[in-house]
């Protein structure tokens, strides 16, 4: 298995750097965002110095982006095991889905079912609930059990049923790491006959994802929480593809992929992702780029479980701190959302920024329906740090020591 070390990773990111006119921030915030790798830096300023230009045209740099959008295509495909024909670009992965939701309108009637999970955040829940209520179908949810912080499986049979045409679900919660056995899942779903979403944001940054074996409809994932640019990225497969009815232009181009992408891509991101892809494999082994992306990506989900274990551990021994995180015998991404005792979390995670330069998130995080279950927003929400393969072991540790620090303030102030 492939490892790496921390200092050339680090080198790779220039917000990491040292700088003469700021303290260095510590970055805790990778499930908002990842920072950019130089590589991504590089092939968005290397895209716009080199001569823009949109696409389908006979000149060079017309050419040079067709070829672009062709080569982001089959990044993704060697990163996700799917077909290049099957892999969109578009603003976000909350408007593809939307996008896509519009589309499978035409398929869906009264009486039919659509399934969605508390776990998930709402840009996996939303574009289905709005497609259900336009066409007059149920809405089920797969259950959270609120001890474990995992998805109930027990009456799956159940939810999912032959009326069911829609089944969505995360590959990991964005706010508790949670993975869910989503091969059950799917399984069930295919039994039925329904099509599969997977919002797979979250996961893809931390451990190999394979399209083809899951058997999926629809993949979605962000190219700014793995080391690149704002740029949504949709994989659906070429079976559905080919019969979504996609909201388009007249006379923009009707076949896959590029009928589900309206007006002009952002060419300068596509470039970008590249760059990001680039830098995995730097972390990787393998005589092809799909080999050494996957092996990268198991390196990455190595290095941050056993941070993101040292880090649970801790803060399960205090006393005032309530951690939201399944038990050890379930898979989890490295993302540890916990709450303190009689503290607001925005205003804890003020006192990080201002004391310590680090980056730690607060609120919902737009997994409303997982916040409201388990009556969190009334301190304002998790605290949650997420990690990136970025993270070192001092980090932790200055964490640990700001925690206690901001607990003693806490005391003295009661």
């Amino acid at each position: 298995m492939s490892s790496f070390s921390i200092e050339s990773v680090r080198a790779n990111f220039p917000a990491l750097q040292e700088r003469p006119d700021r303290k260095p921030y510590i970055f805790f915030d990778g499930p908002g965002g990842t920072q950019m790798a130089q590589q991504t830096i590089d092939g968005m300023l290397g895209y716009i110095s080199g001569g823009m230009a949109n696409l389908h045209g006979t000149f060079a740099t017309s050419r040079a982006t067709d070829a672009l959008l062709d080569a982001g295509r089959q990044g993704v495909a060697d990163l996700l095991n799917c077909q290049p024909q099957e892999v969109a670009f578009g603003q976000n992965m909350t408007s593809l889905a939307f996008a896509i939701a519009r589309s499978l309108a035409t398929f869906l009637r009264a009486g039919d079912e659509v399934v969605v999970t508390e776990l998930d955040h709402r840009a996996n829940v939303d574009p289905w609930v709005t497609l259900a209520k336009d066409c007059g179908a149920e809405v089920k949810f797969i259950p959270v059990n609120p001890e474990t912080y995992t998805l109930e499986l027990a009456q799956l049979d159940e939810l999912i049923t032959t009326n069911t045409k829609l089944v969505a679900v995360t590959m990991s919660s964005n706010v508790v790491g949670t993975v869910p056995p989503i091969e059950q899942i799917i399984a069930r779903a295919k039994a039925v006959g329904a099509w599969v979403v997977l919002d797979a944001v979250h996961a893809t940054p931390h451990y190999p994802i394979d399209f083809q074996k899951l058997g999926a409809d629809v993949l979605f994932c962000s190219a700014y929480k793995f080391f690149g640019p704002h740029l949504g990225i949709a994989v659906v497969s070429a079976g559905l593809f080919e019969q979504l009815p996609v909201y388009k232009l007249a006379p923009a181009p009707g076949y896959i992929p590029d009928k589900l992408e309206t007006g002009t891509q952002n060419h300068e991101g596509i470039a970008g992702l590249l760059g990001a892809l680039a830098f995995i494999e730097t972390l990787g082994e393998g005589s092809t780029r799909p080999q050494r992306l996957r092996t990268a990506m198991h390196a990455i989900e190595v290095h941050e479980q056993a941070q993101a274990n040292r880090l649970e551990t801790f803060l399960r021994g205090l006393p005032q701190v309530h951690v939201y995180r399944a038990p050890a015998d379930t898979r989890k991404t490295p993302t540890v959302a916990f709450i303190i005792e009689n503290v607001n979390s925005r205003e804890a995670c003020a006192w990080f920024a201002e004391h310590y330069n680090m980056a730690i998130a607060d609120g919902h995080f737009y997994a409303s329906t997982l916040a409201e279950k388990l009556g969190i927003m009334a301190q304002g929400g998790w605290i949650r740090l997420g990690l990136a393969p970025y993270n070192t072991d001092q980090e932790i540790e200055l964490f640990q020591t700001a925690l206690l620090a901001f607990l003693r303030e806490v005391r003295k102030s009661e």
